[in-house]
């Protein structure tokens, strides 16, 4: 055990450790990439990552880095969740909630509590969070936050930060600070702290001030986390929040420690419909038709991943029936909360009466609509043949695409699947207009392991030509960051590093992620044993 671990056992409630084991674990999270930490540490208390973070504060002021990244459930895509120094761990015990307040609609937690359990202690008092990511099981709060993840239903309720109220955060010298929209009086009040968190309003407001016309070019009304969503910080009226900083900003400005969540009232959606298309032409049409009736859910399926899914021994009732009546170009699955059921029942079955090539089913029986919800979210592993090193590694996945390009950007898509050889059929959430690519690699090749980032750098050429954002879902971590930056310019790039040294002056926090990466050392952390398998407890899906 290094100096460095044994000085932290001794100080900290929870456990350091520096086992080879457990490193070699925490050296991978969802993305392609490994990158082993030196050591791991498992915080029991706030005061555990004030000590941490302190430390390694210290120990910079000495020359000496030791870079922190904080870890939730590891699904992360991007390689922001693995990194050279301390990997600190929260899920193991910052896993509690506090309480809820049912009348205010409010929830207190930890950060490592995951989607599934709060979402379950809150159907308890009727409310839950709609922004869930598909990886609720294992996903926890304090990275869906680092995110700005969404779900299947953020089309209509939103991502994750329509739900964060305030959120605890400790600071890259271990102070601790608490966001919430302040007023102009209160922020003067702030910046005549003699602290760090003074030096922060202070050296933030002054960069809003500098920055001033670059942030009405900044665009606010569409998903798009890289960077930092500085815009909706300071106000017309003076009022001030730090919360939209750290909303997406994967563990690069401090260490969230605890958060207070805003629920909503629980909805259901007992009608479940699917829509079956001969081709690509009617489901684009038909996506604008189904997105005008406001539905909870409307997912897009190319039919060739259900045609692959086939392929590999899976079967899906819906599919099989609507072979039967035409060919299958794509399926558009959409559920609607109660109020909209019985209209859009109405409207759908009026649209589609007299087109025979187009099949449609509605369901309200749990047991059938439980046959075609199997649609929304194919797992990637029936994707991938068996006893095969094929799988999808995720590295065209969630990117935003304005709704009127989406036929252009699908011809492009083409052009890249004969360039390279390899199919790339899109699967996506429509209401908020994010599609994947759904490719599938031998990353124990090496020629595969450079296919798959050479296909990322042409890939976010394709989306920021076609008006689109390479992170719609999620943030850009290490894996991505050099290819958005290139793309959003030098300018916004230095308005971004500029936040990033206002709160981490010593370049400890998440280093390489949210920032350039050198092409060459990204290559190298490519990993050749990429398969999915430490989620497949829970079988990940799109």
């Amino acid at each position: 055990m290094s100096k460095v671990s044994e000085y932290l056992n001794e100080h900290l409630l929870g456990e350091v450790t520096t086992s080879e084991a457990i490193r070699r674990y925490f050296s991978t999270d969802g993305s392609i990439l490994s990158i082993k930490p030196e050591l791991v540490i498992y915080p029991r208390t706030t005061s555990d990552l004030r000590k941490v973070a302190r430390f390694a504060w210290q120990l910079a002021e000495k020359g000496h880095k030791l870079p922190i990244t904080v870890r939730g459930g590891g699904t992360d895509q991007t390689g922001a969740a693995i990194g050279p120094g301390a990997v600190v761990n929260t899920t193991a015990y910052m896993d509690t909630i506090f309480e809820v307040d049912a009348k205010q609609k409010l929830v207190r937690m930890q950060p490592g509590v995951t989607f599934r359990t709060l979402n379950q202690a809150l159907q308890l008092q009727g409310l839950n969070i709609p922004s869930f990511p598909a990886s609720q099981s294992y996903s926890a709060v304090g990275g869906a936050i680092a995110n700005n993840a969404s779900g299947i239903l953020s089309g209509k309720y939103g991502s994750t930060m329509e739900y964060v109220k305030q959120v605890e955060v400790v600071l890259s010298n271990g102070e601790v600070l608490q966001t919430g929209r302040v007023s102009k009086r209160e922020l003067e009040k702030k910046k005549g702290l003699q602290t760090f968190e003074g030096e922060i309003y202070r050296s933030l407001d002054n960069l809003i001030i500098d920055s001033d016309k670059l942030l009405d070019s900044l665009a606010i009304d569409v998903r798009d986390n890289v960077g930092y969503n500085i815009v909706d910080v300071k106000r017309r009226d003076g009022s001030f929040d730090l919360t939209p900083l750290f909303i997406g900003s994967q563990g690069t400005l401090g260490i969230i420690s605890e958060v207070i969540l805003q629920a909503e009232p629980l909805t259901n959606a007992p009608l479940v419909g699917a829509v079956a298309y001969p081709d690509f032409e009617s489901a684009r049409n038909g996506l604008e038709t189904l997105a005008a009736l406001n539905p909870a859910v409307l997912e897009y399926i190319e039919g060739r991943v259900l045609e692959q899914a086939v392929a590999n021994g899976n079967s899906y009732p819906f599919y099989t029936s609507a072979l039967e009546n035409d060919k299958v170009g794509a399926v558009v699955v959409m559920e609607f909360d109660d109020q909209h059921k019985k209209k859009a029942a109405k409207k759908i079955e009026n649209f589609y009466k007299e087109t025979k090539s187009v099949y449609v089913e509605l369901e309200t029986d749990p047991v059938k609509v439980d046959a075609l919800r199997v649609l929304e979210a194919l797992p990637t592993l029936s994707l991938a043949p068996d006893k095969s090193n094929f799988t999808d590694p995720g590295v065209l996945h969630g990117s935003f695409i304005p709704p009127e390009r989406l036929e252009d950007f699908t011809k492009s898509v083409s052009k890249l699947e004969a360039k390279y050889h390899v199919k790339l059929p899109l699967t996506g959430h429509a209401s908020q207009s994010v599609y994947h690519a759904r490719l599938l690699l031998d990353l124990t090749k090496p020629s595969e392991r450079h296919k798959a980032l050479k296909l990322l750098a042409e890939w976010s050429v394709v989306v920021y030509a076609h008006g689109g954002h390479l992170m719609g879902e999620a943030s850009e971590g290490r894996l991505k960051s050099t290819f958005a930056y290139k793309e959003i310019g030098p300018e916004i790039t230095k308005l971004y590093a500029s936040i990033r040294e206002i709160f981490d002056p010593m370049g400890i926090m998440n280093a390489g992620v949210k920032q350039p990466v050198d092409l060459k050392k990204l290559v190298d952390s490519v990993r050749t044993n990429y398969d999915k398998a430490d989620f497949a407890d829970y079988v990940e899906r799109s």
